[in-house]
């Protein structure tokens, strides 16, 4: 009987939010800096060389990634390739600077105007590029805020910047996703993310 897979789920905040379906059949291990979300493993993402090696196959880094310098970024990504088993794969979306400042433009949107409305309420263009004000302000921790922001090009830039062996990257809803695989992928996951065989 094989092992169950685990991800870890860097910057995950609470238990309510949820991973994407792909993930269900995983054990999903919480990452975050901030204790008052009782995190599995409570940890800096900028630390996690600290942790055992090679013990997860996924990461999840969903909406964390800009929340670091840019020059702190490669550290992350080094943190992500140390933990992930040698089949592992970093699974990594951030907001698409490139897409919010194209719309901006062509909607004569200023910085304080609403980009869209999401789950919790209005976002404007300056809570995508800086943070959620909102968020930042009620919570009064500033690691709410936005240090870096990336286009598809330079996330993609920085993945092979990092070592990884292969990587998938798409975009959609104001966001830039990529899959990111430590070698390449195995038939299991090609199938599970739909990814080409080429």
């Amino acid at each position: 009987m094989s092992q169950k897979k685990r991800v870890l789920n860097v910057g995950g905040g609470n238990e309510a939010i949820r991973l994407p379906p792909q993930y269900a059949a995983f054990d999903v291990l919480r990452l975050d800096i901030d204790p008052s979300v009782a995190p599995d493993v409570l940890c800096d993402a900028r630390a996690l060389e600290r942790l055992e090696p090679a013990q997860f196959d996924a990461i999840y880094c969903a909406h964390n990634l800009e929340h670091y310098y840019r020059h702190e970024v490669p550290n992350v990504l080094a943190g992500f390739l140390h933990v992930l088993k040698d089949a592992g794969f970093a699974h990594i979306i951030v907001p698409d600077i490139a897409e919010v400042m194209r719309i901006a433009v062509e909607r004569h949107l200023d910085l304080e105007d609403v980009l869209y409305t999401s789950p919790a309420g209005p976002i404007t263009v300056r809570d995508v590029i800086w943070g959620w004000s909102e968020e930042i302000e009620r919570s009064g921790n500033d690691f709410f805020a936005h240090k870096t922001g990336f286009t598809p090009k330079s996330l993609t830039g920085a993945i092979q910047r990092a070592g990884f062996g292969r990587y998938y990257h798409t975009t959609g809803s104001y966001e830039a996703h990529v899959l990111a695989f430590k070698s390449a992928p195995d038939a299991e996951m090609k199938n599970l993310f739909g990814l080409p065989d080429a």
